[in-house]
């Protein structure tokens, strides 16, 4: 029994610390497009924060659980039965929320990049880190904003040099890709104004090709959550069996009258 705990507990220190990793993953990463969520939308940073506490709360109901079974503490136990009970609704709740507001979180999705693009500037330093992450997302994707090449239109910039300038990371042309960010310089502008028609970029938007890398991400996910949430079921039938043996051993030891 003590070697079925001790793999059991393990493997909750394990799934504790790849929650934990994954928290982190979301609020270090500045280089795809989790980062342009990441940096544009407070709930993304709000669940990053949730799931570094999920994973230290996992890992430390583990070894607490461990510690309870071994040294047969019932109380530790009951500890933990409650802390897994706790964090399996949690996921349960989190899982509804994200699956009855998916077209919402769409339209949110939608407004940052919209957004992002109109106000897109490579002097401004400040929102540097966002701008290139958009900039790796069109680049790694072949794509050019969010439904089409025309939003970029809107951006101040180059409505101000009459679309004689294009984004570089839209372009098709592997030397404008050697810098990957910024704005390149429309050859031979007619009369010197131009239209998203006359750039040497990509056709297609980003929605499609984002989408596609949020479900195959997904999957990932739900799959590491459904393998967290059945070793939480055999936990907690775990501490619920080991508490009875416990309080079954402690009655029998009573002295006879």
């Amino acid at each position: 029994l003590h070697k079925t705990v001790y793999v059991l507990f393990l493997l909750f220190q394990i799934l504790g610390a790849v929650i934990l990793g994954f928290g982190i993953w979301i609020l270090a990463d500045k280089t795809s497009f989790i980062a342009v969520l990441q940096m544009s939308s407070p709930s993304l940073k709000t669940g990053a924060y949730i799931l570094i506490g999920v994973g230290a709360l996992t890992m430390l109901m583990g070894f607490l659980g461990c510690l309870g079974a071994v040294n047969e503490i019932r109380c530790l136990l009951g500890l933990y039965f409650t802390c897994l009970m706790i964090i399996l609704l949690a996921q349960i709740a989190a899982a509804l929320v994200i699956y009855f507001q998916k077209e919402t979180l769409k339209v949110e999705l939608s407004d940052i990049v919209v957004d992002l693009i109109e106000n897109y500037d490579p002097s401004n330093e400040d929102k540097r880190n966002l701008q290139d992450a958009w900039d790796y997302v069109q680049t790694q994707i072949a794509c050019c904003g969010w439904t089409g090449a025309k939003e970029w239109e809107s951006n101040e910039i180059l409505r101000n040099k009459s679309n004689t300038e294009y984004p570089c990371s839209c372009s098709n042309r592997s030397k404008d890709l050697v810098e990957g960010r910024g704005f390149c310089n429309l050859e031979d502008p007619v009369n010197g104004t131009a239209t998203y028609a006359d750039w040497p970029v990509h056709e297609q938007g980003c929605m499609d090709g984002v989408e596609e890398w949020l479900k195959d991400n997904l999957g990932i996910i739900l799959g590491v959550c459904t393998g967290v949430a059945v070793i939480e079921l055999l936990g907690m039938i775990l501490s619920i069996s080991l508490c009875k043996n416990i309080h079954s051993e402690d009655y029998t030891k009573v002295p006879k009258s």
